[in-house]
């Protein structure tokens, strides 16, 4: 039941969301002026911006003009709903805190808060990079200080402060790697992409080795594969720029949710487990 109460809410940050895919990579303001039509400039009334629900109501198209509504929208929404409904479950089920009663109930919200403020800056950092090949410092940047703060107050309010030391370790080796591979082939990785590395290695290294070593990695083979049914299909050549911010985000994504598992199968393969 938490975890459909988080995908409602996630619902509506999904419709938040959107609004900063649009307006961020634009250097508007992401409070003001209100929504609005972009065919004819009508705002949009408060009953036609219920995540969802509305664009089925309307069918797609502005109330006052008629104009199309872009499916992204409500598939935006929708994802983020499911999203963050997988990630309270995984929370909920899976992050062992390590203390009991009152500590572990704060430490678990604490760490819940942290990880779905990240699905949602994955959400809105892989659309932009998508349309613009752009990762934008406002998103990135103020990601640091709020992982730090969270996920240390997860750690030492659930009596782990071992987590401390595999975030620090994660988010340094991340991004001391990109920087290096940025500053070593200039042109193939941006340093956009090396400032969220530092960001995705705290939260893989919160959760342990195994996240952080599969998420790493996972980022890697991934975009390689994709990029290389591009080339096998024409729908690339080696030259062409393709944005690597996503990958970095699902290869996280998988070292969260699967990482330990992958990693412990993996050790297994060599008896080493």
């Amino acid at each position: 039941m938490i975890a459909v109460g988080v995908g409602v809410f996630g619902s509506l940050i999904g419709s938040f969301l959107n609004v900063v895919i649009f307006r961020v990579p634009a250097g508007r303001s992401i409070v003001s002026p209100p929504s609005a039509c972009g065919s004819c400039g009508a705002r949009v009334r408060p009953l036609d911006n219920l995540p969802v629900v509305s664009w089925l109501v309307l069918r797609g198209k502005c109330r006052d003009c008629r104009a199309p509504i872009s499916a992204r929208y409500p598939l935006v929404e929708l994802g983020t709903a499911l999203f963050f409904a997988a990630v309270a479950w995984f929370v909920l089920a899976t992050v062992a805190t390590g203390a009991g009663g009152t500590a572990q109930i704060v430490a678990t919200i604490l760490a819940l808060v942290a990880f779905l403020y990240f699905a949602a800056i994955s959400v809105a950092l892989a659309l932009i990079d998508l349309d613009t090949q752009r990762l934008p410092n406002s998103i990135v940047l103020p990601a640091y200080p709020v992982a730090a703060v969270l996920l240390t107050a997860a750690a030492l309010t659930a009596g782990a402060p071992e987590r401390l030391l595999t975030m620090a370790v994660g988010g340094l080796s991340l991004f001391v790697a990109y920087f290096a591979m940025a500053s070593l082939y200039r042109g193939g990785m941006g340093f956009g992409d090396v400032k969220l590395a530092g960001v995705i290695g705290l939260f893989l290294g919160w959760l342990g080795w195994g996240p952080l070593a599969v998420g790493a990695f996972a980022a890697f083979l991934l975009g390689g594969l994709f990029s290389l049914v591009l080339v096998m299909t024409r729908g690339a050549t080696g030259r062409t720029a393709i944005p690597f911010g996503p990958w970095m985000i699902v290869g996280a994504w998988v070292g969260i949710f699967a990482g330990e598992q992958i990693a412990t199968a993996y050790l297994a393969l060599f008896g080493l487990v």
